[in-house]
């Protein structure tokens, strides 16, 4: 089991320079967190190189970006995208004839979810193809950045690839049900998990999620160690989720949303993450608190360990700080609410027994139950409700902080990393607000 290390003390600053280089693998849509991680890298002047998944023809063939797609993206990025698919999993491999996967599910029904049968060995072959065509694009791309790299830059390549739902309209529904539901429509997410579309949701997010860490780092050893020879750092970077170290009653302790089913993928990825470090390959995930994306819109409730958020910059930067981020948070709720009535409430819901019962450390991640999730999505309908307008969120404002506060962190400790996982806090981003290194960010 991976020991809870919290990075303490905020990182000094990194030797990263202009000609250094961030490469973010994965590519970005909209904003969350890979943004803070690019615009520090932009702010202390490195070069950001992007890659992209490739998009999907009608006919399920896998392409890199036209030359339109590719301006849209790089415009969004700010800077060079390498145009070769790096998309992730196996759901659309079609092997020796057999339909793929998302074939196979094309007529499933979600009443039929435990009894879903796939042909025999087409899983297991799709994976394999799958792996084996992430692998060969991984190959050019180290061969793009050969070139575009120099021997004598500093390099962070920074994975942000996560998730791996198979593409299948009969997750949606089952999914809503687990992570939406109430009464009749309560789906428990242990009954889910253990189904066949479950297993095969468990392959996928280790594959997707997981397993490419290991495939970019094994797939750039030239890169690697061309640049380590010339007397310069290549580090690697995930983002993981292993749950956060928030307020909760007065005190920080360690919570967690629940269910996260992908939890067992981001294990998966701490391990990876400690086995390069081993051997002498400077690998670190960090564990980031909860914010609320698009992507992250599924999982109603997450948002509800961000409110802490305002207690912990207070405790730890001050009124100065403080105040302002409250006062922008305070004028996007009604009339007659306040900021303290929203922190008690969403405490209220934090440090219930429900979820003392349930949220463990040493076990996690949990899976949930009736009662647990009717207190969370109430909770987390009540809090929204304070809200003037539902496009202009108190959670969203804080989000902001977390991605850019969560970037200048990582950035500057992938420099010098002192553990294979680490976890970023509240706290630390609170004193991180307070100091120096840290403007800008609120």
């Amino acid at each position: 089991m991976t020991e809870y290390k919290t990075l303490q003390q905020l990182p000094e600053p990194a030797g990263y320079k202009a000609g250094d280089v961030l490469v973010l693998i994965g590519e970005l849509f909209g904003r969350g967190y890979a943004n803070g991680l690019i615009d520090e890298a932009r702010r202390i002047g490195m070069t950001v190189i992007g890659t992209t998944v490739g998009r999907r023809e009608s006919d399920g063939t896998l392409r890199p970006l036209t030359a339109e797609e590719l301006t849209d993206a790089e415009t969004l990025l700010g800077g060079a995208i390498i145009n070769i698919p790096l998309e992730a999993g196996f759901d659309m491999e079609s092997v020796d004839g057999i339909p793929s996967v998302a074939e196979q599910l094309k007529k499933a029904r979600p009443d039929n979810f435990a009894t879903i049968n796939f042909i025999e060995g087409s899983v297991e072959k799709a994976c394999a193809a799958g792996t084996a065509r992430f692998r060969s694009h991984l190959a050019e791309l180290e061969s793009e950045l050969l070139k575009r790299i120099p021997a004598d830059a500093n390099i962070l390549l920074a994975h942000s690839m996560a998730g791996g739902i198979p593409r299948a309209r009969v997750f949606m529904p089952l999914l809503n049900r687990i992570f939406k539901g109430t009464g009749d429509k309560f789906l428990a997410s242990e009954l889910f998990w253990n189904s066949p579309l479950g297993r095969l949701c468990d392959v996928s997010f280790n594959e997707v999620t997981a397993d490419t860490f290991r495939y970019l780092i094994e797939g750039t050893a030239l890169l690697r160690e061309r640049n380590r020879g010339a007397g310069r750092r290549v580090s690697y970077s995930a983002y993981g989720y292993h749950g956060t170290g928030i307020l909760v009653s007065g005190h920080y302790r360690w919570q967690s949303y629940t269910p996260y089913v992908q939890g067992f993928a981001k294990m998966r990825l701490e391990d990876i993450a400690s086995e390069a470090t081993a051997q002498g390959i400077p690998a670190t995930v960090y564990n980031c608190p909860e914010i609320q994306t698009n992507s992250s819109a599924l999982f109603l409730g997450v948002e509800i360990s961000l409110y802490p958020l305002l207690g912990a910059i207070r405790r730890e930067a001050g009124e100065q700080v403080a105040a302002p981020i409250e006062a922008r948070c305070q004028a996007m709720l009604k009339e007659g609410e306040t900021i303290a009535d929203l922190l008690e409430r969403a405490d209220r819901y934090l440090s219930s027994p429900i979820l003392d019962q349930i949220v463990d450390f040493a076990t996690w991640p949990q899976h949930n139950s009736r009662e647990q999730a009717e207190l969370m999505l109430a909770s987390s309908a009540e809090l929204m409700e304070q809200h003037s307008d539902q496009k202009l969120l108190v959670c969203a404002e804080l989000s902001r902080i977390v991605f850019l506060a969560t970037g200048r962190l990582m950035l500057h400790t992938s420099w010098n990393p002192t553990a294979s996982v680490l976890w970023l806090n509240h706290d630390l981003i609170g004193r991180l607000l307070a100091d120096p290194r840290g403007a800008g960010i609120a």
